[in-house]
This record gives structure tokens, sequence and C-alpha cells, in this order.
């Protein structure tokens, strides 16, 4: 492993020393998007980590790309820079050696999902960006994080939804394994039966409010409007109760809906929780499914 060997770009050190540096820069501190190289040196530290394969070269870079990761999320909500490809390659890092430095990608993608892709979906060139990189990580995801895909299944749609055809192919390229490791489709039904609704609802947020993209998604999230609710659900309803202030919660330029409205806590109760059950969900009908899936037709 060395350090310098005459290529030039080949010089981890240069880099490493770029994210330590940034960290001393008061405007890159607080915002690291504003500066694109920053970009390029993750993607490069990658690239040397693989190609030497030695495991003293990722801890070192590993502590580096972990506190540049940390001030990305916090610098989100005052920033108006796009955040996603940077936070993309720094989950690759994550996703690739998180076994060497006993890093769990789990709150990372989470955090990416929540506090970025939420903010981002609407920029053609992250969303893109995105389902690129769930596609190259869909084994380790779906077999490491089977939970994570399902339970962001809406934000997922908004991808498709807000950016069209374009992303359909490589869409349909992780939708089977949402399916498979759900146990189910019936679970992700109701929201594929909702995309028109999304699509139109989006477009109205945007025409009443501006821009999806970027800053101006915090003051649309806090809107209470009949509209906004649909297009602004990223996660799949669980049962939890709306105003969770967990650590997992969304931050607090997320905090969507007045919990203190009663449609509002009437609209999102759950199937099983006081409202009449949908048709394709009822036990009956589980039943029947269940019944067709263990004795098909011959």
């Amino acid at each position: 492993m060395g350090g310098e060997d005459g290529g030039g770009d080949r010089n981890w050190d240069s880099h490493l020393r770029k994210l330590s540096n940034s960290t001393r820069d008061s405007n890159l501190a607080n915002d690291p998007a504003s500066d694109p190289s920053l970009l390029h040196s993750v993607k490069r530290l990658h690239e040397l980590c693989k190609e030497d394969n030695s495991e003293d070269l990722i801890a070192r870079v590993y502590p580096q790309i972990n506190k540049l990761f940390q001030r990305s999320v916090s610098s989100l909500s005052q920033s108006t820079k796009s955040y996603g490809l940077l936070l993309l390659a720094i989950l690759q890092f994550f996703l690739d050696f998180g076994e060497v430095v006993l890093h769990d990608a789990d709150p990372s993608l989470r955090t990416f999902l929540r506090s970025c892709l939420s903010r981002e979906f609407a920029d053609p060139v992250v969303a893109e960006a995105t389902l690129d990189f769930l596609n190259v990580n869909k084994k380790k995801i779906l077999t490491s994080f089977p939970t994570l895909l399902p339970q962001f299944f809406p934000l997922m749609l908004k991808l498709i939804a807000w950016n069209g055809e374009k992303l359909e192919k490589s869409f349909m390229k992780i939708f089977p394994g949402l399916m498979m490791s759900h146990g189910s489709f019936l679970p992700l039904f109701p929201s594929l039966v909702d995309l028109p609704i999304l699509v139109v609802a989006l477009q109205k947020v945007e025409r009443s409010s501006g821009s999806l993209i970027g800053s101006s998604i915090a003051s649309i999230q806090k809107s209470t409007a009949p509209e906004m609710l649909l297009a602004l659900m990223d996660e799949a309803y669980t049962g939890s109760t709306i105003a969770d202030g967990g650590a997992d919660s969304e931050s607090e330029d997320s905090s969507a809906i007045d919990a203190a409205d009663p449609f509002f806590l009437e609209f999102l109760k759950d199937e099983n929780d006081g409202l009449p059950e949908r048709h394709w969900s009822s036990p009956s009908n589980g039943y029947h499914f269940t019944g067709c899936n263990q004795h098909p037709s011959v």
C-alpha cells in the first residue's frame, strides 16, 4: 500500500488531507457539498481502498469519511446545495467496507432516505443515482436490511411519479426484491393503486408551493393541507403513533402533520385500527390468497 507511486491521483494521502482540511474551513465545515472536489476525493479513496485491498488503508480513511457523512447530514436543512451524490458515494464506502471497520450501514441508509432523498427525490440526477445505487447493492441490501426498502416504498414511488418513464427500467429491477423481502405483494398494492393520485398531488404541491427540490421542501412539509398528505408520505405506515418523537423519527423539518387535528388522525389510521378493512386485505381474501399460493391450479 503506497501513499504515492507517481500516478498523481493515486496519492491517497492528498485526498485524505482534503477531507481533513474541509473540517477546518468554516464554510466547508457547515456546508460540505459546496466543494465538489470532496465528492471526487471520496470516490477516489473508495477506489484506492478496493484496489489496494488494505485493511490498514480502510481504517485510515473511514474516520474522515464518517465525519464527512455526519457533517453533511447536519447541514442538509440549512443548505441549498444537493447532497445526494456525496452521501451516496459515502454510503457505498460503508456498504463495501463496513465489516472491516465494524460500521452498521443500516442507520446511515435510513438517514439518507429520511433526511436527503425525501428532499431531493425530484432532482433527476439524484433520483437516477439512487436507483443505480440500489440496483448495484440490491443483493446486500435485501439480505442484510430486508425491511429497509419496503418501509420506504412510498418514497421509492415518488422517484417514478415525479421523474417518469426515464427511471422505469431501473425501478423495475428493484421492485421484485421489494416483494420478496416483504413476503407479500399485498402491503404494497395500495400504494401502487394510489400512484396516479400521487402524481397529481405532487404536481399540485409544486404549483401551490414552488419547486420540490431542495430546501423549499422544508416549508412544504410543515403544511397540513390535505393534498400534502400523500405527496409528502415517505414511509409506509407501520402502526406507530403520528407524533413519534423517538430517535429514529424524522427531523424537525420533516415533521409533517398537525396531530391535534382529528381529521388527520382519522385519515391516517391503519386499516386494522378502527377503519373498515380494504377489500384486498380482509381476512377472508387473505385466506383465499394463501390457499391459491399453496394449491396452484394445474
